[in-house]
């Protein structure tokens, strides 16, 4: 078995502020192409003609390709090396955002739709691995918590990509040209960023090229580490707690809590803006109080709002049940990411495996919620969310950090 060429990233030849404020960006963008299509779904059905079922499964193809891109990070980086297949995911992110436009705007074709959605969705889920491990090895080499701050730039870039998204329908700009500009825009921000990452891998372990096989099997070998299996139930439950807020909360406030279109839409900005506070203060909470207690502090908070949210009773009671959720929900999955990150060798392996848990909890759990919905009602349906935040909480302790028997693992070993 031959080394890989590239060698080990000589962390001192990148400014760790300038490669930790490039991944930020990075993030910052993974945010906005997630944003891309929402608040022009309207104009997407109508110009398809089709109806919100068969946009649903269209849109599947987005969690598909998610799924296939977590798969395929850790081979990727193997091969091409960090920078090179950061820059081809966002590039395959633009291309895929790209052919959506055309696919549903200029050519009202269903299958080119479809191959889009896939695309961007396999580029959205192969960065979100990578940049996580990135991440990762900045809290390594600064020994200072970093990865709630860059989850909440995940957070900024979705709320600026829906403001994008609601600003250009409110000016009347067909979803073409919007799409078109954001690809355009992720592809020249996203090469500009790269540049600022380490050359090289970022996991201090020799890297050795193995055959594809080889690394499958380390992959699925995963599923079978129990300690990735528990930070997966954390993963689980912050997950479907979010997920089902991107989908189902202003539902849940107008129908469940008989308030108006608007004000409902008021409740989902105050859950946007409560998960990303809470991401931006949580680094120093954790560097304080570490990993393990600051997610079991974080999901009892999410527990409660849930309650307040569930049983309602006047609207500021609501308010404050939604905006405690958004807390509950806001560091189990990038405190997670970083704990099987150094959780073991090959970190973009394993990372992708607690990925995969996490993509499918908040892509996959919504539709859940919903058919639940059909026989309890909705909000009777958010006990589900409860009980799984319950059980993020006690499987928590799968967060501590990994004792390698060295100095200088920084406050995160806690």
């Amino acid at each position: 078995m031959a080394p890989s060429r590239e060698p080990i990233a000589t962390i001192a030849t990148t400014t760790t502020t300038a490669w930790r404020n490039a991944v930020m960006g990075l993030f910052a963008l993974g945010g906005v192409a997630v944003s891309t299509w929402g608040p022009r779904l309207p104009a997407i059905r109508e110009s398809l003609h089709l109806g919100d079922g068969v946009v649903g499964l269209a849109l599947a193809g987005v969690a598909v390709g998610s799924v296939l891109g977590l798969v395929a990070s850790s081979p990727l980086q193997g091969r091409l090396g960090p920078r090179r297949a950061i820059a081809g995911a966002l590039l395959l992110i633009a291309c895929g955002i790209a052919v959506v436009a055309i696919g549903a705007g200029i050519a009202a074709s269903l299958p080119v739709t479809l191959v889009g959605f896939v695309a961007a969705g396999f580029g959205i889920g192969a960065l979100d691995v990578m940049i996580n491990v990135q991440g990762s090895a900045i809290e390594k080499t600064t020994e200072k918590t970093v990865m709630p701050m860059l989850h909440a730039a995940w957070s900024a870039g979705a709320i600026l990509g829906s403001g994008i998204g609601a600003g250009a329908a409110a000016l009347r700009i067909d979803f073409p040209w919007q799409f078109l500009g954001e690809a355009l825009g992720i592809a020249v921000l996203g090469v500009v960023c790269v540049q600022f990452l380490p050359a090289g891998p970022v996991d201090p372990e020799p890297v050795v090229r193995r055959p594809v096989g080889v690394r499958l099997r380390e992959w699925a070998g995963g599923w079978s580490d129990w300690r990735l299996l528990m930070i997966g139930l954390v993963m689980l439950g912050v997950e479907l707690g979010e997920g089902t807020s991107n989908s189902w909360l202003t539902l849940a406030v107008r129908d469940g809590h008989h308030q108006t279109d608007a004000v409902a839409a008021l409740f989902f900005t105050a859950f946007a803006i409560g998960e990303t506070g809470a991401r931006v203060l949580g680094g120093p909470l954790v560097d304080r109080i570490g990993r393990v207690k600051t997610v079991r502090f974080t999901t009892a908070i999410g527990v409660a709002g849930l309650l307040l949210f569930i049983l309602g009773g006047p609207a500021w009671v609501v308010l404050v049940g939604t905006v405690l959720w958004a807390v509950g929900v806001s560091m189990g999955f990038p405190l997670g990411m970083s704990a099987a990150a150094d959780s073991g060798p090959n970190p973009a392996a394993r990372v992708s495996v607690v990925a995969s848990i996490g993509y499918l909890a908040n892509l996959g759990g919504p539709p859940v919620i919903g058919a639940l919905s059909e026989a309890v009602g909705l909000l009777n349906a958010l006990w589900l969310v409860v009980a799984l935040l319950a059980i993020g909480f006690l499987a928590a302790g799968a967060l501590r950090a990994r004792q390698v028997g060295r100095v200088g693992q920084g406050p995160s070993a806690r």
